[in-house]
């Protein structure tokens, strides 16, 4: 895997991968200019999308159906310098009809996707403490 970043001006960077392009900057408050999502974000995003793609896939196999998923990846970065992740919390959001009686596969798709197959979950572990939760049809369960 490979990727390429640019300076661009300020704290903005030009990243290519696979082909795409993105920006990436910092806040106003650090110098950047807020034209692109930062670094820290883009880990989550990566963290998100890595275990969300998994559990589909998964719950595919398990021929789980739903209606919607959803996900929303929550931190907390320390306070002094380096500002690393200390926690992150996983919010698995679906919606969809008889969803109740497949929460066993949907949990086990979660901790097969955590604790095996997502490789951004195991670059994280042990130093971050992730947890996650799981909310069905707006319950969580």
């Amino acid at each position: 895997m490979e990727v390429n970043i640019e300076w661009k001006n300020g704290m903005a960077f030009e990243t290519e991968h696979e082909g795409f392009k993105m920006i990436i900057d910092a806040d106003e408050k650090v110098g950047g200019t807020g034209r692109g999502p930062s670094p820290k974000g883009l880990t989550l995003v990566s963290l998100g999308g890595c275990t969300g793609m998994d559990v589909v896939s998964i719950l595919r196999k398990m021929k789980v159906t739903f209606d919607t998923f959803n996900i929303q990846v929550l931190s907390e970065l320390a306070t002094e310098h380096p500002k690393k992740f200390k926690s992150i919390v996983i919010k698995y959001i679906f919606e969809g009809k008889d969803l109740l009686n497949s929460i066993q596969k949907i949990k086990k798709a979660i901790n097969l996707s955590e604790e095996r197959y997502c490789g951004v979950s195991a670059s994280l572990t042990p130093q971050v403490n992730i947890s996650n939760k799981l909310i069905i049809n707006e319950e969580e369960v």
